[in-house]
């Protein structure tokens, strides 16, 4: 038997003694009337060893995450939603068989107490246990004080043991959930609708990427989840809804990395009569304003590597970036088959049908974008490579476009919306012709895209920024994974698995 079934044994033995002995091991009548945070003030004014003398009971729930038993007491740190707090169990106030039952609890356990404030010799505010309960049986161990979870696959797969033992963690979500509420919130305060748009599709529109494909049996047709809701909130521009946005999740069926989890939280949001300079400049106010609101400045560090968040960023066309980071001659990119050479020359492999703005963009991603530490603002995107976005009427070989790039990474997408329905049909049979026998990509003609265009859809920017990223970013996390609850990973190999395979490489080295 391994070490760890003869552990999680002990602890089913030691649950059916305590059923024994009249003990309740899933309760549910036991109901808190404080948190930790609430009690951590009410013993500011109190001295090592002195009681509150008000006498006041309080009543807190939480886990057992450390305990130390003596003969006749115990300490226990219990954990709750909002911090820690010792309980001090003396066997004269819990009475002997009280004391006794407690004694064959262990870390991990979910319990309630209720009791008084003090102080100990050192100085720790604790409280003075009068009554225990058990609320919650723990069968399994949690991972060593000092060690913790230290194998990070085990992490992303049993995150709810990742939330009990590491602070770190928990900061990590609870930081993420204040990122989306300060977006939503600055949003809301300029006047955008909340929407929903539809997760399964018939057509899947907005991006390109590989979908990920189901059949609904009563309608008898195919769909797809979506890869962004983008032709569905510019429907209800169409509509009339002028500012709108939505937070919710996008599905490409590609590969996972640091970078990459094939389901992930994408915000994005139109706004009618608005140009792609606007969003630039909303986006570096409300990205550098909920910087400085989760963390007390703009100034971070990820990974090593300071970051100055403070406006005004940079703003770079394509060509420009390839100039001043990537060293290209500049005249070289006013020449077609010069940048067509070069790329080739750089290793890149482009499809047929791909032109020089397709040419120049993959040139930027291999030589320019990971040097892009502070936030860059990459504007003048080829028309070529952005579909759905406006041409800019100077140089309709470009758009109105931008990407932002931080620590080297992109952040966010935006452009002045294409609402002409002629030009927009002949960019999708333009992208559909390059694509050609593409089985993994194959872009479909939206009819009713195209349909919803005619009736006319008003000037407007549209941007989509990646909320992963976006926490990644603000918390320093190094990984997609790390800012995801749960991950998508490789199916788990079981125990016996694992014991076969260590048994089948071991006939194999005799």
């Amino acid at each position: 038997m391994s070490k760890d079934n003869q552990t999680l044994q002990q602890r089913r033995e030691k649950a059916e003694a305590l059923e024994e002995l009249g003990v309740k091991l899933y309760s549910n009548h036991f109901k808190p009337a404080n948190i930790v945070t609430e009690l951590l003030p009410l013993g500011e004014h109190l001295e090592a060893q002195q009681h509150d003398e008000s006498g006041k009971s309080y009543s807190v729930a939480g886990r057992v995450m450390s305990m130390r038993k003596f003969g006749k007491a115990a300490f226990v740190h219990l954990a709750d939603r909002s911090g820690r707090i010792q309980i001090y169990l003396k066997k004269d106030l819990l009475g002997d068989e009280e004391f006794a039952k407690f004694k064959k609890w262990d870390i991990g356990d979910i319990i309630g107490i209720e009791g008084t404030l003090f102080k100990t010799k050192v100085g720790e505010l604790s409280v003075q246990a009068s009554s225990i309960n058990m609320i919650s049986k723990s069968m399994r161990p949690l991972p060593e004080k000092f060690h913790g979870l230290t194998d990070v696959e085990t992490r992303y797969r049993q995150r709810y043991v990742d939330l009990i033992v590491t602070p770190e963690s928990r900061e990590t979500f609870r930081k993420r959930v204040e990122i989306i509420r300060l977006v939503r919130e600055y949003l809301n305060n300029l006047g955008f609708m909340e929407v929903e748009t539809p997760m399964m599709q018939p057509v899947p529109g907005g991006a390109t990427a590989k979908p990920f494909q189901t059949h609904h049996n009563a309608l008898n047709m195919d769909l797809f989840l979506r890869i962004a809701p983008e032709l569905y909130l510019k429907r209800l521009l169409v509509g009339g809804f002028e500012r709108v946005f939505e937070i919710n999740r996008n599905f490409r069926n590609e590969g996972l990395s640091t970078r990459h989890n094939p389901e992930f939280t994408m915000l994005e949001f139109y706004q009618a009569y608005a140009t792609y300079e606007e969003l630039m400049d909303l986006t570096e106010d409300m990205i550098s304003k909920i910087c400085n609101k989760v963390n007390g400045s703009m100034q971070i560090e990820y990974q090593g590597t300071p970051v100055n968040l403070a406006p005004p960023w940079k703003r770079l066309t394509m060509d420009e970036a390839l100039v001043e980071v990537a060293g290209i001659n500049a005249e070289l990119l006013k020449d077609d088959a010069a940048v067509l050479a070069l790329a080739k020359e750089k290793g890149i492999q482009l499809e047929d049908m791909a032109g020089p703005g397709k040419a120049k963009t993959e040139l930027f991603e291999l030589l320019v974008e990971e040097k892009l530490i502070d936030p860059t603002f990459i504007t003048s995107y080829p028309t070529e490579v952005s579909p759905l976005a406006r041409r800019n009427e100077e140089d309709p070989t470009v758009t109105d476009r931008f990407e932002l790039f931080i620590t080297g990474r992109e952040l966010a997408n935006a452009f002045s919306e294409l609402n002409d329905p002629v030009d927009q049909r002949g960019r999708f049979e333009k992208q559909i012709n390059e694509r050609g026998n593409d089985d993994e990509i194959h872009p479909v003609l939206d009819e009713d895209y195209l349909r919803a265009l005619e009736y006319g859809m008003p000037s407007a920017a549209g941007e989509g920024i990646g909320i992963d990223r976006l926490v990644m970013l603000l918390t320093d996390a190094p990984s997609i994974r790390d800012v995801i609850l749960f991950p998508h990973l490789k199916p788990e190999v079981s125990s016996r698995e694992q014991e076969k395979n260590q048994d089948d490489q071991q006939k194999e080295t005799e």
